[in-house]
Protein backbone atom coordinates (compact mmCIF):
# COMPACT_ATOMS: atom_id res chain seq x y z
CA UNK A 1 0.00 0.00 0.00
CA UNK A 2 3.44 2.60 0.61
CA UNK A 3 4.31 2.03 -2.60
CA UNK A 4 1.06 2.81 -4.21
CA UNK A 5 0.62 6.02 -2.27
CA UNK A 6 4.14 6.85 -3.29
CA UNK A 7 3.40 6.53 -6.93
CA UNK A 8 0.26 8.80 -6.82
CA UNK A 9 2.06 11.31 -4.85
CA UNK A 10 5.56 11.34 -7.46
CA UNK A 11 3.12 11.35 -10.89
CA UNK A 12 0.08 13.85 -11.33
CA UNK A 13 -1.91 14.02 -14.30
CA UNK A 14 -3.09 17.40 -15.11
CA UNK A 15 -5.05 18.50 -18.01
CA UNK A 16 -5.65 22.45 -19.58
CA UNK A 17 -8.70 22.93 -21.83
CA UNK A 18 -7.58 19.16 -23.75
CA UNK A 19 -4.85 20.36 -25.53
CA UNK A 20 -2.08 18.31 -23.23
CA UNK A 21 -1.86 16.16 -20.60
CA UNK A 22 0.89 16.96 -18.21
CA UNK A 23 2.20 14.48 -16.18
CA UNK A 24 5.05 15.65 -13.44
CA UNK A 25 7.39 13.52 -11.07
CA UNK A 26 9.76 14.81 -8.50
CA UNK A 27 10.49 18.17 -7.35
CA UNK A 28 7.99 21.09 -8.70
CA UNK A 29 10.82 23.43 -8.33
CA UNK A 30 13.02 24.04 -10.89
CA UNK A 31 16.69 23.43 -10.79
CA UNK A 32 19.34 25.14 -12.83
CA UNK A 33 22.12 23.07 -13.62
CA UNK A 34 25.08 22.95 -16.04
CA UNK A 35 23.90 20.49 -18.90
CA UNK A 36 26.01 18.85 -21.69
CA UNK A 37 25.67 19.16 -25.08
CA UNK A 38 24.40 15.64 -26.35
CA UNK A 39 22.11 13.65 -29.10
CA UNK A 40 20.68 10.21 -28.16
CA UNK A 41 19.17 8.35 -30.78
CA UNK A 42 17.05 4.99 -30.16
CA UNK A 43 16.32 2.36 -32.41
CA UNK A 44 12.64 2.03 -31.73
CA UNK A 45 11.71 -1.09 -28.97
CA UNK A 46 12.46 -0.86 -25.62
CA UNK A 47 15.04 1.70 -24.44
CA UNK A 48 18.92 1.02 -23.79
CA UNK A 49 19.24 1.44 -20.32
CA UNK A 50 22.82 2.63 -20.48
CA UNK A 51 22.61 4.91 -23.54
CA UNK A 52 19.70 6.35 -21.55
CA UNK A 53 22.36 6.85 -18.70
CA UNK A 54 24.25 8.40 -20.49
CA UNK A 55 21.47 11.10 -21.64
CA UNK A 56 20.38 11.80 -18.17
CA UNK A 57 23.80 12.28 -16.78
CA UNK A 58 24.71 14.61 -19.52
CA UNK A 59 21.47 16.95 -17.76
CA UNK A 60 23.94 17.41 -14.94
CA UNK A 61 20.70 16.72 -12.14
CA UNK A 62 18.76 18.82 -13.83
CA UNK A 63 14.95 18.86 -15.32
CA UNK A 64 14.39 16.27 -18.16
CA UNK A 65 11.07 17.40 -19.98
CA UNK A 66 8.90 14.45 -22.43
CA UNK A 67 7.52 15.43 -25.56
CA UNK A 68 4.66 12.88 -27.02
CA UNK A 69 1.40 12.68 -28.88
CA UNK A 70 0.08 9.60 -27.79
CA UNK A 71 0.58 7.36 -25.01
CA UNK A 72 1.86 8.41 -21.33
CA UNK A 73 3.35 8.54 -18.36
CA UNK A 74 5.64 5.66 -19.01
CA UNK A 75 9.16 7.41 -19.25
CA UNK A 76 8.59 9.41 -15.58
CA UNK A 77 9.41 7.06 -13.31
CA UNK A 78 11.69 5.19 -15.69
CA UNK A 79 13.96 8.24 -15.85
CA UNK A 80 13.54 9.36 -12.46
CA UNK A 81 14.07 6.53 -10.14
CA UNK A 82 14.96 3.68 -11.98
CA UNK A 83 18.28 4.08 -13.72
CA UNK A 84 20.27 5.37 -10.48
CA UNK A 85 20.74 8.94 -12.48
CA UNK A 86 20.07 11.35 -9.57
CA UNK A 87 17.60 14.28 -11.81
CA UNK A 88 15.51 17.16 -10.21
CA UNK A 89 12.03 16.15 -12.27
CA UNK A 90 10.76 14.28 -15.35
CA UNK A 91 7.54 16.30 -16.98
CA UNK A 92 5.48 14.50 -19.54
CA UNK A 93 3.40 16.81 -21.63
CA UNK A 94 0.88 14.61 -24.17
CA UNK A 95 -0.04 16.61 -26.83
CA UNK A 96 -3.47 16.47 -28.53
CA UNK A 97 -2.90 19.72 -31.20
CA UNK A 98 -0.43 22.47 -31.46
CA UNK A 99 -2.14 24.66 -29.31
CA UNK A 100 -1.03 22.29 -26.49
CA UNK A 101 2.20 22.87 -27.57
CA UNK A 102 3.06 26.69 -27.59
CA UNK A 103 0.94 26.92 -24.79
CA UNK A 104 3.16 29.45 -22.92
CA UNK A 105 3.50 27.13 -19.55
CA UNK A 106 4.90 24.24 -21.82
CA UNK A 107 7.00 26.51 -23.14
CA UNK A 108 8.49 27.98 -20.22
CA UNK A 109 9.07 23.98 -19.38
CA UNK A 110 10.74 23.51 -22.19
CA UNK A 111 13.15 26.86 -21.85
CA UNK A 112 13.40 25.46 -18.23
CA UNK A 113 14.29 22.16 -18.89
CA UNK A 114 18.11 20.68 -19.22
CA UNK A 115 17.07 17.20 -21.16
CA UNK A 116 14.43 16.64 -23.76
CA UNK A 117 13.11 13.65 -24.73
CA UNK A 118 10.75 12.60 -27.88
CA UNK A 119 8.75 9.79 -27.59
CA UNK A 120 7.49 7.08 -30.27
CA UNK A 121 4.68 7.70 -31.98
CA UNK A 122 3.74 9.30 -35.33
CA UNK A 123 6.33 11.62 -36.36
CA UNK A 124 3.73 13.52 -38.23
CA UNK A 125 2.41 15.00 -35.46
CA UNK A 126 5.80 16.33 -34.37
CA UNK A 127 6.12 18.15 -37.16
CA UNK A 128 2.62 19.38 -37.07
CA UNK A 129 2.43 20.38 -33.32
CA UNK A 130 6.09 21.72 -33.37
CA UNK A 131 7.21 22.51 -36.73
CA UNK A 132 6.71 27.03 -38.10
CA UNK A 133 6.00 28.02 -34.29
CA UNK A 134 7.36 28.89 -31.30
CA UNK A 135 8.07 25.50 -29.51
CA UNK A 136 10.22 24.77 -33.15
CA UNK A 137 11.92 28.20 -31.68
CA UNK A 138 12.30 27.02 -28.09
CA UNK A 139 13.43 23.57 -29.10
CA UNK A 140 16.27 25.31 -31.22
CA UNK A 141 16.80 28.00 -28.26
CA UNK A 142 17.55 24.72 -26.20
CA UNK A 143 19.42 22.90 -28.56
CA UNK A 144 21.98 26.10 -29.81
CA UNK A 145 21.75 28.61 -27.08
CA UNK A 146 21.22 26.64 -23.77
CA UNK A 147 23.28 23.72 -25.04
CA UNK A 148 21.34 20.75 -23.38
CA UNK A 149 21.17 17.03 -24.59
CA UNK A 150 18.09 16.12 -26.37
CA UNK A 151 16.84 12.45 -27.52
CA UNK A 152 14.13 10.41 -29.45
CA UNK A 153 13.00 6.36 -30.27
CA UNK A 154 11.60 5.63 -33.35
CA UNK A 155 8.77 8.51 -34.68
CA UNK A 156 11.09 11.06 -31.55
CA UNK A 157 14.19 9.91 -33.29
CA UNK A 158 13.07 10.16 -37.25
CA UNK A 159 12.67 14.03 -36.91
CA UNK A 160 15.80 14.79 -35.70
CA UNK A 161 17.88 15.02 -38.47
CA UNK A 162 18.33 18.19 -39.91
CA UNK A 163 16.68 16.17 -43.32
CA UNK A 164 13.74 14.35 -42.21
CA UNK A 165 10.65 11.95 -43.59
CA UNK A 166 7.63 13.40 -42.07
CA UNK A 167 5.35 10.64 -42.94
CA UNK A 168 2.45 13.05 -43.89
CA UNK A 169 0.92 10.71 -46.21
CA UNK A 170 2.06 7.48 -44.37
CA UNK A 171 4.60 5.32 -43.89
CA UNK A 172 6.68 4.18 -47.67
CA UNK A 173 8.05 0.53 -48.33
CA UNK A 174 11.43 -0.68 -49.46
CA UNK A 175 9.48 -1.34 -52.90
CA UNK A 176 7.62 2.16 -52.99
CA UNK A 177 10.49 4.18 -52.77
CA UNK A 178 12.75 2.47 -54.94
CA UNK A 179 10.49 2.37 -57.57
CA UNK A 180 9.42 5.75 -57.69
CA UNK A 181 11.75 8.17 -55.30
CA UNK A 182 9.10 10.58 -55.85
CA UNK A 183 5.83 9.23 -55.19
CA UNK A 184 3.56 10.80 -52.95
CA UNK A 185 4.21 8.86 -50.24
CA UNK A 186 8.17 10.21 -50.17
CA UNK A 187 7.09 13.41 -48.17
CA UNK A 188 10.32 14.76 -46.71
CA UNK A 189 11.76 17.90 -45.26
CA UNK A 190 15.04 19.92 -45.40
CA UNK A 191 16.62 21.83 -43.04
CA UNK A 192 13.47 23.51 -42.22
CA UNK A 193 12.63 22.53 -38.32
CA UNK A 194 15.72 21.20 -35.87
CA UNK A 195 18.84 22.44 -35.85
CA UNK A 196 21.26 20.03 -34.45
CA UNK A 197 25.25 20.10 -34.48
CA UNK A 198 26.33 17.12 -35.76
CA UNK A 199 23.45 15.92 -37.52
CA UNK A 200 23.45 18.50 -40.64
CA UNK A 201 22.44 16.72 -44.04
CA UNK A 202 21.50 14.09 -41.96
CA UNK A 203 18.55 11.72 -42.41
CA UNK A 204 17.43 9.07 -39.39
CA UNK A 205 15.64 5.68 -39.79
CA UNK A 206 14.79 3.43 -37.14
CA UNK A 207 13.57 -0.03 -37.10
CA UNK A 208 16.32 -1.22 -38.90
CA UNK A 209 16.16 -4.59 -37.94
CA UNK A 210 13.37 -4.46 -41.26
CA UNK A 211 15.95 -4.99 -43.96
CA UNK A 212 13.22 -3.35 -45.86
CA UNK A 213 14.28 -0.03 -44.07
CA UNK A 214 17.37 0.34 -45.80
CA UNK A 215 16.45 0.73 -49.63
CA UNK A 216 13.86 3.48 -48.34
CA UNK A 217 16.75 5.16 -46.62
CA UNK A 218 19.07 5.23 -49.54
CA UNK A 219 16.17 6.64 -51.07
CA UNK A 220 15.18 9.16 -49.02
CA UNK A 221 19.69 10.20 -49.11
CA UNK A 222 18.82 10.11 -52.80
CA UNK A 223 16.30 12.11 -53.07
CA UNK A 224 18.07 14.83 -50.66
CA UNK A 225 21.28 14.67 -53.10
CA UNK A 226 19.13 15.27 -56.12
CA UNK A 227 17.00 18.38 -54.47
CA UNK A 228 19.48 20.16 -52.70
CA UNK A 229 22.78 19.09 -55.13
CA UNK A 230 24.58 18.03 -51.80
CA UNK A 231 26.28 14.95 -50.23
CA UNK A 232 23.58 12.85 -48.34
CA UNK A 233 24.15 11.54 -44.64
CA UNK A 234 22.06 8.89 -42.51
CA UNK A 235 21.98 7.02 -39.06
CA UNK A 236 19.84 4.56 -38.67
CA UNK A 237 19.23 2.23 -35.94
CA UNK A 238 18.45 -1.38 -35.32
CA UNK A 239 15.33 -1.67 -32.35
CA UNK A 240 16.87 -2.31 -29.50
CA UNK A 241 20.04 -0.19 -30.44
CA UNK A 242 21.32 3.25 -29.63
CA UNK A 243 23.81 6.30 -30.62
CA UNK A 244 24.54 8.68 -28.10
CA UNK A 245 26.74 11.77 -29.57
CA UNK A 246 29.00 13.99 -27.43
CA UNK A 247 29.59 17.47 -27.47
CA UNK A 248 32.92 16.39 -29.56
CA UNK A 249 31.14 14.80 -32.10
CA UNK A 250 31.82 11.47 -31.30
CA UNK A 251 29.25 8.99 -31.55
CA UNK A 252 28.97 5.54 -29.47
CA UNK A 253 26.85 3.03 -30.18
CA UNK A 254 24.98 0.96 -27.53
CA UNK A 255 23.32 -2.54 -27.59
CA UNK A 256 23.77 -6.03 -26.62
CA UNK A 257 26.30 -7.65 -29.41
CA UNK A 258 27.24 -10.32 -29.97
CA UNK A 259 24.22 -11.71 -27.73
CA UNK A 260 21.91 -9.98 -30.20
CA UNK A 261 22.61 -8.56 -33.50
CA UNK A 262 22.24 -5.02 -32.72
CA UNK A 263 23.87 -2.27 -34.78
CA UNK A 264 23.77 0.76 -36.13
CA UNK A 265 24.22 2.09 -39.82
CA UNK A 266 25.90 5.76 -40.75
CA UNK A 267 25.31 6.36 -44.59
CA UNK A 268 26.79 9.03 -46.51
CA UNK A 269 27.12 9.68 -50.45
CA UNK A 270 30.61 8.32 -51.62
CA UNK A 271 33.21 10.68 -51.19
CA UNK A 272 34.13 11.81 -55.00
CA UNK A 273 33.37 14.21 -57.06
CA UNK A 274 30.12 12.53 -59.04
CA UNK A 275 28.62 11.34 -55.70
CA UNK A 276 24.68 12.32 -57.40
CA UNK A 277 22.54 9.55 -57.95
CA UNK A 278 22.04 8.62 -62.26
CA UNK A 279 18.27 8.30 -61.98
CA UNK A 280 15.86 9.94 -59.25
CA UNK A 281 13.23 11.43 -60.93
CA UNK A 282 9.72 11.30 -60.71
CA UNK A 283 7.88 8.26 -62.20
CA UNK A 284 11.29 6.02 -62.61
CA UNK A 285 12.77 3.32 -60.40
CA UNK A 286 16.26 4.63 -58.54
CA UNK A 287 19.11 4.12 -59.64
CA UNK A 288 22.24 5.24 -58.14
CA UNK A 289 25.09 2.99 -58.55
CA UNK A 290 28.12 4.73 -59.07
CA UNK A 291 29.79 1.39 -59.78
CA UNK A 292 28.77 -0.34 -57.11
CA UNK A 293 29.32 2.51 -54.34
CA UNK A 294 27.10 4.98 -54.21
CA UNK A 295 26.67 5.00 -50.42
CA UNK A 296 29.56 4.06 -48.11
CA UNK A 297 28.08 2.53 -44.96
CA UNK A 298 29.19 2.34 -41.45
CA UNK A 299 27.97 -0.83 -39.86
CA UNK A 300 28.48 -0.43 -36.01
CA UNK A 301 27.44 -3.25 -33.45
CA UNK A 302 26.40 -1.80 -29.80
CA UNK A 303 27.93 -2.88 -27.57
CA UNK A 304 27.04 -2.57 -23.05
CA UNK A 305 29.72 -0.31 -22.83
CA UNK A 306 29.28 1.94 -26.05
CA UNK A 307 33.17 0.80 -26.88
CA UNK A 308 32.37 1.22 -31.12
CA UNK A 309 32.12 4.65 -32.37
CA UNK A 310 32.29 6.37 -35.69
CA UNK A 311 33.51 10.18 -35.32
CA UNK A 312 30.89 12.46 -37.47
CA UNK A 313 33.97 15.18 -37.79
CA UNK A 314 35.15 13.09 -40.25
CA UNK A 315 32.47 10.18 -40.76
CA UNK A 316 35.34 7.68 -41.37
CA UNK A 317 38.00 7.72 -38.22
CA UNK A 318 36.24 4.76 -36.15
CA UNK A 319 36.46 1.63 -33.91
CA UNK A 320 34.81 -1.70 -34.17
CA UNK A 321 33.15 -0.66 -37.89
CA UNK A 322 32.32 -2.91 -40.63
CA UNK A 323 32.31 -0.80 -43.93
CA UNK A 324 29.93 -1.70 -46.70
CA UNK A 325 28.58 -0.58 -50.21
CA UNK A 326 24.96 0.02 -50.81
CA UNK A 327 23.82 1.11 -54.40
CA UNK A 328 20.62 1.02 -56.26
CA UNK A 329 20.13 -0.10 -60.29
CA UNK A 330 16.83 0.51 -61.54
CA UNK A 331 14.63 -0.25 -57.98
CA UNK A 332 16.84 -3.14 -57.28
CA UNK A 333 18.82 -2.16 -53.75
CA UNK A 334 22.19 -4.17 -52.95
CA UNK A 335 25.08 -4.12 -50.29
CA UNK A 336 28.45 -5.37 -50.73
CA UNK A 337 31.90 -5.32 -48.20
CA UNK A 338 33.63 -2.42 -48.74
CA UNK A 339 36.65 -0.75 -47.33
CA UNK A 340 36.70 2.35 -44.99
CA UNK A 341 36.28 5.26 -47.45
CA UNK A 342 38.76 8.49 -45.89
CA UNK A 343 36.34 11.19 -46.53
CA UNK A 344 37.93 13.46 -44.10
CA UNK A 345 38.46 15.70 -46.97
CA UNK A 346 34.78 15.88 -48.04
CA UNK A 347 32.88 16.23 -44.54
CA UNK A 348 29.30 17.68 -44.23
CA UNK A 349 30.87 20.59 -42.14
CA UNK A 350 34.30 21.88 -42.22
CA UNK A 351 34.93 22.28 -38.80
CA UNK A 352 38.07 23.61 -38.64
CA UNK A 353 37.47 27.09 -36.92
CA UNK A 354 39.61 30.26 -36.38
CA UNK A 355 40.86 30.75 -32.94
CA UNK A 356 39.11 32.51 -30.53
CA UNK A 357 39.69 33.41 -26.97
CA UNK A 358 36.77 34.69 -24.94
CA UNK A 359 37.62 35.34 -20.87
CA UNK A 360 37.57 35.20 -18.26
CA UNK A 361 35.72 32.66 -17.31
CA UNK A 362 33.92 33.36 -14.59
CA UNK A 363 34.05 37.09 -15.11
CA UNK A 364 32.96 40.21 -12.73
CA UNK A 365 31.95 42.98 -15.38
CA UNK A 366 34.28 42.70 -18.35
CA UNK A 367 34.32 39.82 -21.32
CA UNK A 368 37.54 39.71 -23.10
CA UNK A 369 37.00 38.65 -26.81
CA UNK A 370 40.38 37.89 -28.97
CA UNK A 371 40.21 36.50 -32.70
CA UNK A 372 41.78 36.79 -35.82
CA UNK A 373 38.06 37.26 -37.63
CA UNK A 374 38.07 40.10 -40.19
CA UNK A 375 34.24 40.61 -39.83
CA UNK A 376 32.49 39.22 -37.11
CA UNK A 377 29.10 39.52 -34.59
CA UNK A 378 28.68 39.27 -30.88
CA UNK A 379 25.87 38.15 -29.22
CA UNK A 380 25.09 37.40 -25.33
CA UNK A 381 22.06 35.73 -24.50
CA UNK A 382 20.67 34.58 -20.84
CA UNK A 383 20.38 30.41 -20.16
CA UNK A 384 16.49 30.55 -21.10
CA UNK A 385 17.78 32.21 -25.28
CA UNK A 386 16.86 35.91 -24.68
CA UNK A 387 19.54 38.04 -26.32
CA UNK A 388 20.82 40.56 -23.73
CA UNK A 389 23.27 42.14 -26.68
CA UNK A 390 24.22 42.33 -30.11
CA UNK A 391 27.52 44.19 -31.71
CA UNK A 392 29.82 43.82 -34.01
CA UNK A 393 33.77 43.19 -34.33
CA UNK A 394 34.07 43.69 -30.61
CA UNK A 395 37.14 43.20 -28.37
CA UNK A 396 35.60 43.82 -25.10
CA UNK A 397 31.98 43.78 -23.50
CA UNK A 398 31.19 45.37 -20.57
CA UNK A 399 28.44 43.53 -18.81
CA UNK A 400 27.97 45.62 -15.01
CA UNK A 401 23.68 45.16 -14.79
CA UNK A 402 23.81 41.75 -15.64
CA UNK A 403 22.97 39.71 -12.68
CA UNK A 404 25.13 36.82 -11.78
CA UNK A 405 24.54 33.69 -13.36
CA UNK A 406 24.95 31.33 -16.72
CA UNK A 407 25.50 33.59 -19.92
CA UNK A 408 25.65 31.66 -23.75
CA UNK A 409 28.23 34.31 -25.91
CA UNK A 410 27.99 33.96 -29.56
CA UNK A 411 30.85 34.64 -32.12
CA UNK A 412 29.60 34.48 -35.61
CA UNK A 413 31.22 35.00 -39.13
CA UNK A 414 30.75 34.34 -42.66
CA UNK A 415 31.95 30.84 -42.05
CA UNK A 416 31.54 29.66 -38.68
CA UNK A 417 29.91 30.07 -35.28
CA UNK A 418 31.24 29.54 -31.86
CA UNK A 419 29.66 29.04 -28.55
CA UNK A 420 30.57 29.98 -24.87
CA UNK A 421 29.27 29.08 -21.85
CA UNK A 422 30.39 31.89 -19.39
CA UNK A 423 29.73 32.54 -15.44
CA UNK A 424 29.18 35.92 -13.96
CA UNK A 425 30.77 35.52 -10.26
Amino acid sequence: MRKITLLFTLITPLMWAQNYTEYATGSATDLNTNPQFGVCLMGGASENDNAMIWFLEQADGGDVVVLRASGSDGYNNYMYSELGVAINSVTTFVFNNEAGAIDPYVLQKVENAEAIWFAGGDQFNYVSFFKDNAMEDALNNFINVKGGVIGGTSAGMAILGSAYFSAENGTVTNQEALTNPYNNQMTLGYNDFLNIPYLENVITDTHYDDPDRRGRHSAFLARYATDTNSRAFGIACNEYTSVCIDAFGIARVYGDYPNYEEHAFFLQSNCTTDFMPETCVNGQPLTWNQGGEALKVAKIAGTQSGMNYIDLNSWSDEGGVIWQNWFAANGVFSATSATNPACSLLTPIDREMTEVYVGPNPFHDKIAIETDLARYDVRLYDIFGKQIASYENLSELDTPGLSSGLYVLHITSENEQRIFKLVKE
